[in-house]
């Protein structure tokens, strides 16, 4: 009899710890998720609402720039198109290859392809073509303001500055501080007063620089905090936003809004159903109250406006 209780006793025990185990494996995933809501992003609010949902029509949407009087021009994988600020179609034209990136400043169109750059006016007609730059190029980011053009070569992790003749008056990145580029994805911005801003995606971090190189300074590390960046190459585009910058991430693909100083300040958009492994490439409103990002995973344009209070 009293081996029975014994071995009663036993399984009893083994019973009881089992069921410690289990319960505290679940209180551990139930404080850790916990840890995760009151760390991470999803407590931290989206501060903008998709307005409007775009389907151009033309096939596979790449790109988004928008002009300094509001117009919103469209590119992808063989069209460039412009409309106004209501989405109304102005124009479109064919391209016989793929708009890789697109810029507007002034009254010019600066269409980036694998390696050239074709420049149109704002109604459309094509006025110079330049390039091929090099045979390996690969760009990924145009940008202008009224006296240069930068664009990023992700093959040969350079950024050039051309003058307004598409001259090349340097390329950064081939000596000196190096651009880390893992993917096809290079983000570059010129500021007014010619800061190039550069993303070095594999350092996950934002640079400005001066137009011959020189490094000033940078923000950003790796991690999933808000003003980090996640991932193996981020941020994948970026653009500027009154004195600091709108980013947009992939792997996990957040949308947000940091200072000069990369501090964080809000989301546009972290709770979404955006393929994550495909960042939404990023544009303005003149006045900064509408944020448009091109989706390349589904060809729509996503129009997204402040939450009303």
């Amino acid at each position: 009899m009293n081996k029975i209780w014994t071995t009663v006793t036993i399984i009893v025990l083994i019973l009881v710890f089992i069921g410690y185990m289990i319960f505290d494996l679940v209180l551990r995933k139930d404080t850790v998720q916990n840890i995760v809501q009151e760390t991470g992003d999803s407590v931290i609010s989206d501060q903008w609402i998709v307005e409007r949902v775009f389907d151009c029509g033309k096939g596979k949407l790449k790109a988004v720039a928008v002009s300094e009087d509001g117009k919103i021009i469209l590119a992808g994988e063989s069209f460039i198109a412009c409309y106004d600020p209501e989405l109304n179609l102005l124009w479109e034209t064919k391209t016989d290859s793929e708009v890789t990136a697109i810029a507007c400043s002034s009254d010019k169109i600066y269409a980036a392809r694998i390696n050239a750059i074709t420049v149109l006016n704002l109604g459309g007609i094509v006025i110079a073509e330049w390039g091929p730059y090099d045979e390996k190029t690969l760009i990924t980011s145009v940008s202008a303001n009224k006296d240069l053009i930068a664009f990023a070569d992700a093959a040969g992790k350079s950024v050039y500055i051309l003058d307004s003749g598409g001259e090349v008056r340097s390329i950064i990145g081939r000596s000196g501080e190096p651009f880390v580029i893992p993917s096809p994805y290079f983000d570059v911005a010129l500021g007014k007063d010619n800061t190039l801003f550069v993303a070095n995606t594999g350092n996950r971090r934002i640079e400005r620089r001066k137009t011959d190189g020189t490094l000033i300074d940078y923000f950003g590390e790796a991690g999933l905090a808000p003003d980090s960046f996640c991932g193996c190459c981020n941020p994948a585009h970026f653009a500027l936003y009154g004195d600091g910058f709108i980013t947009a991430e992939k792997g996990v693909n957040r949308i947000k809004i940091l200072d000069r100083n990369g501090e964080f300040i809000e989301f546009v958009s972290s709770v979404n159903s955006f393929h994550a492994p495909i960042p939404l490439d990023i544009a303005v409103s003149p006045k900064g109250e509408t944020i448009f990002g091109a989706n390349p995973g589904d060809s729509k344009l996503y129009t997204f406006k402040r939450k009303q209070l």
